[in-house]
């Protein structure tokens, strides 16, 4: 199958997923929420979403295994020796879902040799798809219409301001509506002494890495833990836009490399020659 036409299978199936959520969004009513074996909340949305992506994805790649949030008992005796799979989280940002305030996201990617090669973000209730991959490039759809996107490129000026005092321009960082703490507190502190202004901007899900690569924020640092398939598929379309995502020491990073899914702490950068290793010295 050509990547185009791969791309274009994910992109309905994910809409076909975010159908199924707003159906439950939708309803009257408090949403219904258990408690997950770590702490995390699970709707009915969530399996109702894992169900239809599970069941078309094995559809038209039968051989590719699949990993799933709502199916992530697989050993890593198994999974070690993965070389292709899906990485999927039918529905991120579940606390945003339950609040009904919009901000979630269906994220499916694929992972070749430890790398998200392509990927798939959609956000069902404003209808907006971003997708993205090697050697496709990276868009958004809204409305019916798709265009690329691309990070934004920090001026010349502020690239060689970037280890005096201050700085000229705006710096615009994305934060977790839901997840702050202290270190992220104190990195934003140390930008925000750095730079003559210095603007916060906050979302729930994958959308904070997703507006990096349509290049309305500079950077999202989360210093705080995610699991992998909160970042793959984001992670994709952010490359394929001119992004990158590092870990704490800016070493990009990649997956099933070992045997627990969680991330480490890490950034998602627009511009990756900003010197942005001088806030985390």
């Amino acid at each position: 199958m050509m990547p185009s036409d791969l791309m274009s299978s994910v992109k309905e199936i994910s809409r076909a997923a975010g159908a199924a959520i707003l159906e439950v969004y939708n309803r009257e009513g408090s949403i219904e929420v258990r408690t997950k074996d770590d702490h995390s909340p699970l709707t009915e949305a969530d399996l109702a979403a894992h169900q239809i992506i599970v069941s078309e994805l094995t559809k038209f790649t039968p051989d590719l295994p699949i990993l799933s949030e709502e199916s992530a008992n697989v050993s890593w005796e198994k999974r070690h020796s993965w070389s292709k799979y899906w990485l999927v989280d039918p529905l991120d940002g579940t606390k945003e879902f339950v609040k009904r305030n919009g901000e979630f996201t269906v994220n499916i990617a694929l992972i070749e040799n430890h790398v998200p090669v392509l990927g798939v973000v959609f956000v069902p209730v404003k209808n907006i798809l971003y997708s993205g991959g090697q050697g496709i490039g990276a868009f958004i759809e809204r409305e019916g219409l798709e265009k690329k996107i691309a990070v934004a490129s920090m001026s010349s000026d502020l690239k060689n301001d970037a280890k005096k005092d201050k700085a000229k321009d705006t710096i615009k960082i994305v934060a977790s509506r839901s997840h702050r703490g202290p270190e992220l507190d104190a990195w934003i502190n140390k930008v925000e002494k750095a730079f003559k202004k210095v603007e916060l901007l906050s979302m729930g899900s994958s959308l904070k890495i997703c507006l990096v690569a349509e290049g309305k924020a500079d950077i999202y640092p989360r210093l705080a833990l995610t699991s992998e398939w909160d970042t793959a598929a984001a992670q994709a379309i952010l490359e394929a836009a001119g992004g990158i995502l590092t870990d704490t020491a800016f070493k990009s990073y990649r997956y099933n490399h070992k045997e627990n899914i969680l991330n480490p702490f890490f950034f998602a950068i627009g511009d990756g020659d900003f010197y942005w290793q001088q806030f985390s010295d």
